[in-house]
């Protein structure tokens, strides 16, 4: 029983940290957005709205989705140590 409660504590720990940290733009604007699909609905008898707010509000709380920042990739690359044998071999010519 000790051992599940420390694992509790662990995934508690780990959740508070999520929730409270690694706030940015795009994590606010979801939150508050969500949070007014979730007024307006509820203000205006929308149900199926509370469940559409609840997403981009969570998706905001929580950090997943597009408000975590993993929606794009960005064009930018950084040269990886592999990659500087490969150019060396192929006469430091561009590779794609």
């Amino acid at each position: 029983m000790a051992e599940d409660g420390f694992h509790y504590n662990i995934k508690f720990h780990k959740m508070k940290e999520r929730i409270l940290k690694g706030w940015n733009v795009s994590r606010i604007i979801y939150a508050l957005l969500g949070v007014t699909i979730i007024i307006q609905s509820a203000v205006q008898h929308e149900w199926i709205g509370i469940l559409l707010g609840g997403y981009f509000a969570s998706m905001g709380i929580f950090s997943f989705g597009c408000a975590s920042g993993i929606c794009y990739r960005s064009p930018y690359r950084p040269f990886l140590k592999n990659e500087e044998n490969t150019k060396e071999k192929l006469g430091n010519k561009e590779m794609n």
